[in-house]
């Protein structure tokens, strides 16, 4: 059994160093990884290659790994295109990973049941029951979907997304996060912005904001809100049109808008006393 692997994983690096010259170098670059690196693919049961369909399949812990980019999953095929020198030359169209699916980079981890990546555009498209990113002291997740743009270093978060920091959390509709390159020799993106549309709530341990949209900007640890906001903080309640909240120092400020600007506040006196003795 042990050298049925051993041949399987064999054939598995053989086949795919015969193409590893077309598969999506600029992509992991982008991604911290070392463009000059092979792309390796092993598996435990089998790899199949269909050349009627145009696909490699690795069946059963399927692993590929290209410098510090790692996919991991149940099943992994690889769709490509012939091209004019025949065999030698195959160009790598689709990557498509089937459950329990892990990919890690050095920006973090995504777990799904199912992610498709697109060569071409280098977008990343991952599906399941319990979608989580966790990169960078933060953790994503969505009910419905990821979407990952590896060039410009965009997230899109749909379908009851959440971030969690600790105890301060982001939930909307849909969030977008934005990365910035890292300094220093790893190069590891960080976070930068987080644009939350529909349905927004930021839960501090002393707060709670809702509103139609917010933004959290990671460089000053702070977030807005606005289009309408409610701040409650236990039975004390104010509103306005924007707030803007320091998750630092957990002070929040409320400011008018519409026609008359105003904020309005409602205060129960004791109220904070009566938290705090809890």
């Amino acid at each position: 059994m042990r050298s049925e692997k051993k041949v399987m994983r064999f054939l598995v690096l053989l086949s795919i160093l015969l193409i590893s010259t077309h598969i999506h170098v600029h992509a992991y670059a982008q991604l911290g990884g070392d463009e000059n690196a092979p792309l390796t693919i092993t598996a435990d049961k089998s790899l199949e290659w269909d050349r009627d369909a145009g696909t490699f399949t690795a069946n059963q812990n399927a692993l590929a790994t290209r410098g510090d980019i790692s996919v991991r999953a149940d099943t992994l095929t690889a769709y490509y295109q012939q091209g004019a020198d025949g065999e030698e030359d195959i160009q790598i169209t689709q990557l498509l990973a089937m459950g329990g699916v892990i990919i890690t980079s050095p920006d973090g981890k995504v777990y799904g049941d199912q992610a498709a990546y697109d060569v071409a555009s280098e977008m990343m498209v991952m599906t399941g029951d319990a979608l989580r990113m966790v990169s960078d002291g933060q953790t994503v997740t969505a009910r419905d979907q990821f979407e990952y743009q590896a060039r410009t270093g965009e997230l899109f978060a749909d379908g009851n997304a959440t971030v969690t920091q600790g105890q301060n959390r982001l939930r909307a509709n849909q969030l977008e996060a934005t990365f910035r390159e890292g300094s220093g020799e790893s190069g590891q993106r960080a976070l930068d912005t987080i644009e939350a549309r529909g349905n927004v709530v930021i839960t501090t341990p002393d707060e709670e904001l809702t509103g139609p949209y917010g933004i959290y900007r990671a460089r000053t640890n702070k977030a807005e809100i606005s289009g309408g906001v409610r701040i409650t903080r236990g039975p004390n309640v104010l509103q306005g049109d924007r707030a803007e909240i320091d998750l630092t120092t957990n002070i929040s400020r409320m400011f008018g808008g519409g026609n008359t600007g105003r904020v309005e506040g409602v205060f129960f006196p004791g109220s904070e006393k009566e938290d705090n003795t809890q």
